[in-house]
């Protein structure tokens, strides 16, 4: 199967913070699940490559899963710009016109400052493209996981949008030599 790429798409731990925050890159991750990330452990490959977005919470949850991941920005989050650090409903009530129109196109509206999805579909396409052929464990966030299922199933930007990615889940894509194939989405494992 040469030329095949294998990826196992993490989602991170728990983020242990303020539930419903836009949380920031050094956000820590909540690792108590001992016994998830454990099962989760046990799916992967051995010997896999390992990748995670540069935030704290994605390393911190690789590591707990025994992996020394190489950092690749291409795999962060979308970026938020000004809201991050504010919780949706505080956003939501202050937040005026611009937060609201945002949600009428959470697809290609940027927040202040941030990106949108889309933009985030474009640099997660950039990132995928160096992995090279077997099998790699990625960890990284329920965006980045929609946006390589967005490449995957070649949907538009706002149909990704519907993927629930739960913390801890698996999701399971292959790069083929005829394309990609969509093995599992948001498994939870435990």
């Amino acid at each position: 199967m040469e030329g095949e790429t294998f990826l196992w798409l993490i989602r991170h731990a728990v983020v242990a913070g303020v539930a419903g925050t836009i949380h920031a890159a050094d956000a820590p991750a909540d690792l108590g699940d001992r016994a998830a990330l454990a099962a989760l452990k046990q799916r992967l490959p051995a010997d896999v490559a390992s990748y995670a977005s540069p935030s704290r919470r994605t390393v911190e949850t690789a590591r707990a899963l025994g992996l020394e991941p190489e950092l690749v920005s291409e795999f962060q989050e979308q970026d938020f710009g000004d809201w991050t650090g504010h919780r949706h409903d505080e956003l939501a009530a202050t937040g005026g016109e611009i937060y609201a129109q945002f949600w009428r196109d959470p697809a290609r509206g940027r927040p202040p400052n941030g990106e949108s999805f889309a933009d985030q579909v474009a640099r997660v396409r950039l990132g995928l493209s160096r992995i090279g052929p077997g099998s790699a464990a990625l960890v990284v966030h329920s965006g980045t996981i929609r946006a390589a299922l967005c490449i995957a199933l070649d949907l538009a930007p706002e149909a990704a949008l519907r993927f629930v990615i739960d913390p801890l889940s698996l999701t399971r894509i292959d790069r083929l030599a005829s394309g990609w194939r969509v093995v599992s989405v948001n498994q939870r494992i435990s």
